[in-house]
């Protein structure tokens, strides 16, 4: 499965989102999704198994648990394959940083007013 049909489905998304704050059980992530999209437990732990055999998850058991947590190696695929468009938005970007120090420095007041 392409990494984007992978991360095309919503609740998968919103797992890896949760993952993105720190390794978790598979408890507490089911109890989210269930929550966000009212989807049985089987319907969570099948999108669990597909983030984990496309590489974007792994999973340690800890006792009865078994912990969830990013494996960054499916994210650096489509890091790579973004590449080929960040020329899009950097030059944007950068103009922004720019005329944000323009600002601040055009906001900053003068120490010579204070006397």
């Amino acid at each position: 499965m392409h990494a984007f049909d992978v991360l095309g489905d919503p609740v998968r998304r919103r797992i890896l989102e949760l993952l993105a704050q720190g390794e978790q059980s598979a408890g507490v992530l089911t109890a989210a999704i269930q929550d966000e999209f009212s989807i049985t437990q089987p319907a969570v732990s099948q999108h669990l198994k597909v983030l984990r055999d496309n590489g974007f998850t792994t999973v340690r058991p800890d006792g009865q648990r078994r912990m969830y947590a990013v494996d960054p190696t499916a994210l650096h695929d489509v890091d790579e394959w973004l590449s080929n468009f960040r020329r899009f938005w950097t030059p944007r970007l950068d103009a922004l940083s720019t005329e944000i120090a323009r600002g601040k420095r055009q906001r900053r007041p003068d120490p010579r007013d204070d006397h």
